[in-house]
């Protein structure tokens, strides 16, 4: 039963597509224990898709132009193997949108956000694959991104709680 966490599939899908999605978004939540072991499996399972896919990218130069002169532009696309994974990530995640900084102006954040589309498929790719690639060719050591902490009985209900969060790199 504890695999099921008492919910329909449909419920139990959402819910948790959602909790890794916060997850990986933050750094950290707090929930109960066995949704936390569901959702260290699921977040694990995602980041590990980043990792072996990241390095994936092919240059491409491209014509553009710029005030009525054509100039050569160098772009980097995503590899197949990368694109499958991203677009994989982009069916199994809730998609995150970048918040506005308390003393960051509209136009600063405007220009820092403009070609995101997705922030959180761009951070698990840009921020924690290369940091947790690192990690594996230093240790040795693949797997384990995330670690549960267990933090005693909610009041109220007594439901077991827990502290998942993806190591600090």
């Amino acid at each position: 039963m504890s695999n099921k966490l008492g919910k329909a599939t449909d419920q139990r899908l959402a819910l948790l597509k959602n909790q890794v999605s916060y997850l990986l978004w933050n750094g950290k939540i707090e929930t109960t224990y066995a949704r936390a072991k569901a959702i260290q499996k699921l977040a694990d399972k995602y980041l590990t898709l980043a990792i072996n896919t990241y390095q994936d990218v092919i240059k491409v130069t491209k014509n553009k132009k710029v005030k009525g002169v054509d100039t050569k532009v160098e772009v980097l696309n995503d590899g197949p193997t990368k694109l499958s994974a991203r677009r994989r990530l982009m069916a199994s995640l809730s998609d995150m949108q970048e918040t506005k900084g308390k003393k960051e102006s509209l136009t600063a954040y405007k220009l820092r956000t403009e070609d995101v589309k997705h922030p959180l498929i761009e951070k698990m790719f840009n921020e924690y694959a290369p940091k947790f690639d690192k990690r594996a060719q230093e240790l040795g050591q693949k797997g384990g991104y995330t670690t549960v902490h267990n933090l005693g009985m909610r009041r109220g209900d007594a439901a077991e709680m827990a502290l998942i969060e993806i190591l600090p790199i």
